[in-house]
């Protein structure tokens, strides 16, 4: 380690800025989108098994729940917009402009050049967590996904349920792809459930033990129209290790649910982004 300067006590206490300071920000209206809700009748249901993925897909201005039903069990969740495949879910955009953990009123948004909200949070039954003590937190878009390469590359193993392979096979079955152009679609997740931080001392990514029960959910209402491909990890509940037929792991449930005609109101799907894309040329 290098030897401190003269002025590193000043250096290491300037005050932190927010990168990007969110009050200009377009915000959900969470009111009208509960009380649509309220009336909201459930139209499709997908399980999601074990150590496995499995696809569905919400029309924009519906709303889908993801809950855990058999066990702790924790998600990993990938998002397109269902008519261009080419949109999808934006984990570090998404991290940036809400926090490392999303919650109630925070939105997944969608990757560059569209970058819009896909779907907003509306509920969550693990939203009393907060932050521990471990600065660990739920529902986290600081990690990626468990995969066979990460897998492989520190074990030498060949293991093909982890998330990213699930995603992988899901997403092909549903869209008639093969393999290898599914997988280059797959990407960085939303970890539904998962309980994860960074350590104080080494800054290592860390996971324990989801505080997610049978009968938890997260609830988000479809900003645009989305497929949305969700993994049962199988790390379980990711209290002992991932990638791995060890641990206990158990089903999913995503439920898809229509409001009523008329209860959203004038509500419009939000547009693409409204830069010009000419880059300075």
């Amino acid at each position: 380690m290098s030897m401190p300067p003269n002025d590193a006590k000043a250096r290491r206490a300037v005050p932190p800025v927010i990168c990007y300071p969110v009050e200009t920000l377009p915000r959900p209206n969470l009111a009208l989108y509960r009380e649509a809700r309220a009336t909201a009748e459930k139209v499709d249901e997908v399980v999601v098994d074990p150590r496995d993925a499995a696809s569905f897909t919400v029309k924009a201005g519906q709303f889908f729940r993801i809950s855990s039903i058999e066990g702790p069990q924790v998600g990993d969740l990938n998002l397109f917009n269902a008519n261009d495949l080419s949109e999808r879910f934006y984990s570090g955009k998404t991290r940036a402009l809400h926090r490392t953990h999303i919650t109630t009123g925070d939105r997944m948004w969608s990757c560059h050049p569209y970058l819009r909200p896909m779907a907003t949070i509306i509920e969550d039954t693990l939203n009393w967590y907060g932050m521990d003590e471990f600065g660990g937190s739920v529902h986290d878009v600081i990690g990626t996904r468990c995969d066979p390469y990460t897998n492989n590359l520190l074990s030498g193993g060949q293991y093909h349920y982890c998330c990213h392979s699930n995603l992988t096979r899901a997403l092909a079955d549903y869209a008639d792809l093969p393999l290898d152009e599914a997988e280059r679609a797959v990407h960085d997740v939303l970890n539904v459930f998962m309980c994860t931080g960074f350590t104080r001392d080494t800054g290592q990514y860390f996971m324990k033990a989801s505080p997610v029960r049978p009968g938890d959910y997260l609830e988000m209402f479809a900003e645009i129209d989305v497929l949305g491909v969700l993994s049962a990890c199988p790390g379980g509940d990711c209290s002992t290790v991932h990638s791995s037929d060890q641990a206990a792991c158990y089903p999913l449930l995503v439920e898809v649910f229509a409001p009523a005609k008329g209860a959203l109101g004038d509500w419009t799907s939000p547009p693409v982004n409204g830069y010009d894309r000419s880059h300075g040329r």
